[in-house]
């Protein structure tokens, strides 16, 4: 017990001391040991990658979860060490509305049938949402937060050991210039007060009093530098690592990248899909009087094709069993024909379309009664149905 007593009596002397140095450094009344410029700068560029990196974690926690109550949950769980339990996305939420009101309303209706249809995809894009979610977490988000918790915290605790270092040593450097300036003091030639012996002997017994007090000083000062410089040393290793996190983290932001791009593809190829499956319901466009813009062209170019002039055919009123036959015989009108970029890939459903290749060049033209969401297409000697939105009309 007297042990700890004295440890602790020594800690609140330290203690102390660091504060009067602060506090004195801050009033500008103690001289303070600056660090190089370079040191200077390492730490700069840690204290900018710290917040820097809390930021993008936020907010790429925002990016993933919305929800701020939701993140709260799964914050709570991730510190007591538990599951965070599964929670459905809001795609596949609005999955399970969509198909419950298609069984209500009837799923052998138009409306009924392209509700389980969208109901699908959107119960796709939610599991894709959920497959993002969890890679982005694990190769993103793990790797920064663990930065914070781990790497960050051992630099803020040597920094804060280096800078209790600095202030010892400031300490013992202003304790030695006191110890000289009253030494030089007790040297000096007493004056005519001070010629008895009695006073010679005082004033050389305190010039010793004070030699031994600037050795001690200066042993102090000595000490007080070893681990000062000591500890600037770690400090700076753990600083300089900093540039190894600048190269984990750019592995990590590629890796995030991957896990969008994948994720935003296979929704387009889910919407895309859809959108097939909605063009082949019959009827089910029919009546619109605003047909859907396509999604990556400036003109629309169901607008164009509705401006387009239009020939009588006889395939038109033909039956619908009997439109790729016909649609062989139907001759291209002699004006109104115009030539069409393809935007994307696109497999026919059946005889009666063309299948389409991505940046390809077609004729493309419209007939009367014909649906404002499909063209007439030509390339060489084939001839079918095409979809509007999958082409970007040139002239």
């Amino acid at each position: 017990m007297d042990f700890n007593m004295k440890k602790l009596a020594s800690d609140a002397g330290i203690f102390f001391t660091r504060a009067v140095q602060f506090t004195e450094e801050k009033f500008g009344q103690a001289e303070k040991t600056e660090l190089d410029a370079h040191f200077e700068n390492l730490l700069a560029r840690a204290d900018s990658t710290k917040n820097w990196t809390e930021k993008i974690l936020r907010q790429t926690e925002v990016l993933l979860q919305p929800n701020p109550s939701a993140r709260v949950e799964e914050f709570l769980y991730e510190k007591l060490d538990r599951k965070v339990p599964s929670r459905v996305t809001n795609g596949e939420l609005l999955a399970q509305y969509m198909a419950e009101a298609a069984s209500e309303l009837g799923p052998t209706t138009p409306y009924g049938k392209t509700l389980l249809k969208v109901a699908e995809a959107e119960k796709q894009l939610g599991a894709a949402e959920r497959d993002f979610i969890h890679t982005a977490s694990i190769s993103f988000l793990t790797p920064l937060r663990n930065f914070l918790e781990g790497d960050w915290k051992t630099i803020s605790k040597e920094r804060r050991l280096l800078q209790n270092r600095r202030l010892d040593l400031d300490a013992c450097k202003a304790r030695l210039k006191k110890a000289k300036a009253a030494e030089a003091k007790a040297t000096t030639v007493p004056d005519f007060q001070e010629t008895r012996p009695r006073n010679y002997i005082l004033s050389a017994s305190a010039s010793a009093l004070w030699n031994d007090e600037v050795d001690k000083a200066e042993q102090e000062l000595r000490v007080a530098q070893t681990e000062f410089d000591r500890q600037a040393e770690v400090t700076r290793l753990l600083l300089e690592g900093i540039s190894s996190t600048h190269v984990n983290h750019l592995r990590c932001l590629h890796e995030f990248v991957k896990s969008q791009t994948t994720y935003y593809a296979q929704c387009y190829r889910h919407m895309l899909d859809l959108q097939k499956q909605l063009g082949r319901f019959p009827g089910t466009f029919v009546g619109t009087t605003e047909p859907a813009s396509p999604p990556l062209s400036s003109t629309s170019p169901t607008t164009a094709a509705a401006t387009m002039p239009v020939v009588p055919s006889v395939a038109s009123l033909a039956p619908p069993g009997e439109a790729s036959l016909c649609l062989e015989e139907v001759a291209p009108p002699a004006s109104g024909t115009r030539k069409a970029r393809v935007l994307y890939d696109y497999e026919a459903a059946d005889s009666s379309e063309l299948a389409l290749l991505a940046d390809e060049l077609i004729t493309v033209y419209s007939l009367p009664g014909m649906d404002p969401d499909w063209l007439i297409g030509e390339r060489g000697n084939k001839k079918g149905k095409v979809p509007v939105t999958y082409l970007e009309l040139l002239s």
